[in-house]
């Protein structure tokens, strides 16, 4: 009880009451614009939905609405603005903690593994060669995302932070390379291009989208096939969805708002307004510049990008520009993935759920050893997966984490309705529910091997847990001592 009364004790008031409405909406479309709509747009258009890809932008965007606002009531118990890892600590004990951090190493990991390749891609256009990609023996190596993460790991080892001036000159390069797709992409479109809006179901050319690697919604009702259809736009719906992850950032927000109970959900909401107004914009141009069959199994690994519909269409001058624009961006959303993963670890191993000897820090007060970890570990995973298969697990992992955080929100407001609440989410326990549901159904349209991957890697997890975690923590050490 003491543990919760600590970790859940008000900030300083000189430390709250700074953010307002409109900085939230600001802070939110900062943080989400960025790395899914410049990896994932192209390619789940020309490979999954068709033109049908807006619709599946609009799925996406109401589910990460619903999952928003019952973060936001959970992360807003904390003072320590972000941590879902540690908020489920100090609330629901150490195993469902270990659960949370767990698919959160997941989710960063692949995620900046992602983003990695998608720089790369990008890297390829801007000097004109098939992106960072060499073949060693029967390896396909992807050397420029591993030049990303090596540089952006150098940067933060050595403690290297981005100034909030920066930040912001490279926000304001990433909206106005989105606008300029909408902007210029618009010259370019041709009325036949939108039909068939969705296109009818077809077998994967080499068993992609059939068998494992079709949904597992498609599957369960008996369909040949998760590439487009019906079936192919609601797993577009389940892939896109990796373009809005970041919300959950703004919701850490609660205790630096001046009205959180007021400000928190309507910049949440309105931020996720502009954001998918900008996404459905893009795929709507995109829709509209390309024919999808055209743009399909393009680029890297098959993995289009936005800059690859304005070189079909001739506009090499936007290309390189979107391009440019892009590597600017994508560098930030990987230095931040990062960053974001080491102090996770970080607080894991301080607990002593990982080997405590990764939470030293060096001379410049970052845990060196921690970093250099987690950039050893997503250079591996983007210099040689397939980014399809990575944008599925980083989904998967994240939508998890969703599903426990809403159903978190219910179980407090049963067990520990006296605890402060920064923000409190409106018609509980529907709202929980309904975002239990919509995460769970995005899930279902993820393929059946990313659910197989997945269950692999929550086993390995809790093995882990049991073996080491549980006998070397901190709380057991102390459960020890008193037991003495």
């Amino acid at each position: 009880m003491s543990r919760v009364r600590r970790a859940v004790a008000s900030p300083p008031v000189e430390e709250c009451l700074t953010a307002a409405y409109w900085d939230l909406t600001v802070f939110g479309v900062s943080v989400v614009v960025g790395a899914g709509i410049f990896t994932v747009t192209a390619s789940t258009f020309g490979n999954i939905t068709g033109p049908a890809l807006s619709v599946s932008f609009i799925i996406a965007a109401v589910t990460c609405g619903l999952a928003a606002l019952c973060y936001a009531e959970f992360a807003s118990t904390l003072p320590v603005a972000g941590s879902a890892y540690t908020f489920s600590y100090a609330t629901f004990g150490e195993l469902t903690a270990w659960i949370i951090g767990w698919d959160l190493i997941l989710e960063f990991a692949v995620g900046a593994a992602v983003v990695a390749k998608g720089w790369s891609s990008y890297l390829g256009t801007v000097f004109g060669f098939s992106g960072g990609v060499v073949s060693i023996g029967p390896l396909e190596l992807d050397w420029g995302a591993l030049l990303i993460v090596a540089v952006v790991t150098t940067l933060l080892a050595l403690g290297t932070k981005l100034s909030a001036n920066v930040s912001a000159v490279i926000t304001a390069i990433k909206v106005a390379v989105v606008v300029l797709v909408v902007i210029v992409g618009a010259f370019y479109v041709k009325a036949a291009n939108f039909s068939p809006f969705i296109p009818p179901s077809e077998v994967g050319r080499g068993g992609s989208g059939t068998g494992i690697n079709q949904s597992v919604f498609s599957l369960l009702t008996g369909a040949e096939s998760s590439h487009y259809g019906w079936y192919g736009l609601l797993a577009g719906a389940s892939i896109v969805f990796f373009a809005f992850i970041g919300f959950d950032v703004v919701a850490t927000t609660a205790e630096e708002t001046k009205n959180p109970q007021r400000d928190v959900a309507r910049g949440i909401l309105a931020s996720l307004a502009i954001v998918t107004v900008l996404y459905v914009s893009v795929s709507i141009v995109l829709s509209g510049m390309v024919s999808y069959a055209d743009l399909r199994d393009k680029g890297q690994d098959g993995h289009p990008n936005l800059a690859t519909a304005f070189e079909l269409n001739g506009v090499g001058w936007a290309a390189k520009v979107i391009s440019i624009g892009a590597l600017a961006g994508l560098t930030t959303v990987v230095m931040v993935l990062i960053l974001g993963l080491s102090r996770v670890l970080f607080a894991m191993a301080r607990d002593g759920l990982l080997p405590r000897e990764l939470a030293q820090t060096g001379s410049h007060g970052t845990p060196v050893r921690i970093t250099v970890l987690v950039g050893v570990l997503t250079a591996a995973a983007a210099t040689v997966f397939p980014i399809s298969k990575l944008e599925e697990m980083v989904n998967v992992g994240t939508l998890f984490a969703f599903i426990l955080v809403s159903a978190g929100v219910i179980v407090l407001r049963r067990t520990r309705p006296d605890l402060e609440r920064g923000f409190r989410a409106p018609w509980v326990p529907l709202l929980p529910i309904l975002s239990i549901a919509a995460c769970g159904w995005l899930m279902l349209n993820l393929t059946a091997l990313t659910w197989i991957r997945f269950g692999v890697w929550m086993v390995i997890g809790v093995a882990f847990y049991l073996l080491y975690g549980r006998r070397h923590s901190v709380l057991a050490q102390r459960e020890a001592e008193r037991a003495l």
